[in-house]
């Protein structure tokens, strides 16, 4: 299953110009990378794009898992099922639905619209995994706090959200690696000359795979697994201390 993780990071060091060939170990691709002016501004509209979609979606993903958690509503049983449609959506659905709401409403498409097509699919992973960790609290906090003349909106903000906020931030890494390595919905709704690192790594490809392009695919392989390690680790770490 990783020999083909193994073989990209081997041959990104490759002096040839072409993958095929070995010619040498250098490692003039990865310093390539930093002085490549479009890689740089397709990596800031990435990150911006992951940062605002997760931002957004950590916020209401955590008020909707506590939400359905904590209170009782009519339809509330339907709005679960609902909300968390975008985990067994495929992606080509969520990002042809975006698109054709887009044209219906004649919104321009730009980098915010990759940021709303985003929070989609971002805020049922955010809820999901605040959802979990709210399984594991003990709901007598929140009535002890209100019995001692809490008001609901203390009692969430200094017992509630302090115990869920291993969960948040482990949601939210979740949700920044998904959103950051997307490539199908930001390829619909994206604006003319607003490429992500992704959409970038597809246009260059269709030309043949370079090793540069083998360096940024092992760099991006590093900052995912390393940002899912590290929610998995706070997420357990959450869980040990209840």
């Amino acid at each position: 299953m990783y020999l083909p993780i193994l073989v990209l990071a081997f041959y990104s060091f490759n002096e040839s110009a072409y993958s095929a060939t070995w010619q040498g170990f250098t490692f003039e691709w990865y310093r390539k990378l930093f002085n490549d002016d479009r890689i740089l501004s397709a990596l800031q509209n990435s990150l911006i794009v992951a940062g605002c979609a997760v931002g957004i979606s950590a916020v209401l993903g955590t008020l909707m898992a506590v939400g359905l958690a904590r209170h009782q509503f009519p339809g509330k049983s339907l709005y679960r099922g609902v909300s968390y449609l975008p985990l067994i959506i495929p992606d080509i659905a969520i990002a042809v639905a975006t698109l054709v709401m887009l044209a219906t409403f004649a919104i321009p498409l730009s980098l915010w619209t990759i940021v709303a097509a985003h929070v989609v699919f971002c805020l049922a992973y955010v809820a999901l995994v605040v959802a979990s960790r709210l399984t594991n609290l003990d709901p007598h906090l929140e009535e002890a706090a209100l019995d001692l003349g809490a008001t609901p909106t203390q009692a969430f903000m200094k017992v509630l959200l302090p115990q869920l906020m291993p969960g948040i931030v482990a949601g939210y890494l979740l949700a920044f690696v998904l959103s950051f390595d997307d490539f199908l919905v930001s390829s619909f709704t994206a604006g003319s000359g607003y490429n992500t690192l992704p959409m970038e790594i597809f246009s260059r490809i269709r030309t043949g795979v370079k090793p540069d392009i083998n360096a940024l695919s092992v760099m991006l392989i590093l900052v995912s697994a390393i940002a899912a390690l590290i929610a998995e680790l706070i997420r357990a770490s959450g869980e040990k201390k209840n």
